[in-house]
């Protein structure tokens, strides 16, 4: 059972902010300077193509010994290791490289992703994350919000404010989707991708949910839809969307979930939804 939900205070958030930044940029800078030239698979999850790397591991190693060392009544979820139950209502989600397999191959689309939920993180629709930041190092660039505080991007240009798309005509729209590992699935999503791209004006698969999500944040993708995305794949970039106007829902409209996810605008999000489903 999940500890009862903390009152937080504005300072408190802006910590919790804060923190989710230095976590994912420490372990960003990680994963990226010491990267092994030959890069192995330590182990596969779901299926032969669902990999992990020594350096999620790593990287996971090291979120998690920070938070403790700051945090230590706080919880923890992760992508690669046990959970760590919590006394204060606070768990830190956290994926320690969102995009691993662009990361093998040696793609540069890839994230670390941290938030600081409350609720039951392991229940659809009974958690969500009250800060947040989803950090991509190959760029630099560090996507990040509190609750009721709006999103923003620091990068080597600046920061901005971020803001969905103002499109509202999905025959414009630029959509992001990803895929599953389980070969069943992913013929099943191949069929919803032939029902929807004749909608769209194009579509995107980049390899991250977590930077889809804050490109939907920044504008840089109008509409994203996936199904199969666990809390560590969408914690972060669920509360960034939102905080940056948008919407994020699941089926019917409901809570998000790991059986559909879609965010964007409002315009554009409940039509996405109607074609997928």
């Amino acid at each position: 059972m999940a500890a009862p939900e903390p009152t937080l205070s504005a300072a408190g958030l802006a910590t919790l902010e804060t923190m989710a930044a230095d976590l994912a940029r420490e372990a960003g800078r990680l994963i990226v300077d010491e990267r092994p030239d030959g890069l192995g698979v330590a182990a596969t999850k779901s299926s032969s193509t669902d990999v992990v790397t020594v350096m999620d591991t790593r990287s996971e190693e090291l979120l998690r010994a920070r938070i403790l060392a700051r945090r230590p009544e706080d919880g923890i979820l992760g992508e690669e290791g046990d959970s760590v139950e919590g006394t204060s209502g606070i768990t830190w989600v956290v994926d320690p490289i969102d995009g691993t397999v662009n990361y093998l191959y040696d793609i540069p689309q890839y994230a670390v992703s941290v938030a600081a939920c409350v609720g039951d993180t392991r229940t659809d629709g009974a958690w969500h994350a009250v800060a947040g930041a989803v950090y991509h190092p190959v760029l630099g660039e560090m996507f990040h919000a509190r609750r009721g505080s709006g999103a923003f991007l620091r990068a080597p240009s600046g920061v901005h404010a971020l803001s969905v798309s103002a499109e509202h005509d999905l025959g414009s729209a630029l959509l992001g989707t990803g895929f599953g590992y389980d070969a069943a699935k992913r013929a099943r999503q191949g069929e919803v991708v032939a029902r929807v791209l004749p909608q769209v004006r194009d579509i995107r698969r980049a390899g991250s949910a977590a930077l889809d999500l804050c490109a939907v944040a920044a504008g840089r993708l109008d509409v994203y839809y996936e199904s199969g995305l666990n809390p560590w794949d969408l914690a972060a970039g669920h509360l960034i969307v939102e905080e940056a106007g948008g919407k994020v829902v699941g089926p019917g409209g409901a809570a998000a979930s790991s059986e559909l996810v879609v965010a964007g605008p409002s315009a554009l999000v409940d039509r996405v939804r109607s074609l997928i489903e």
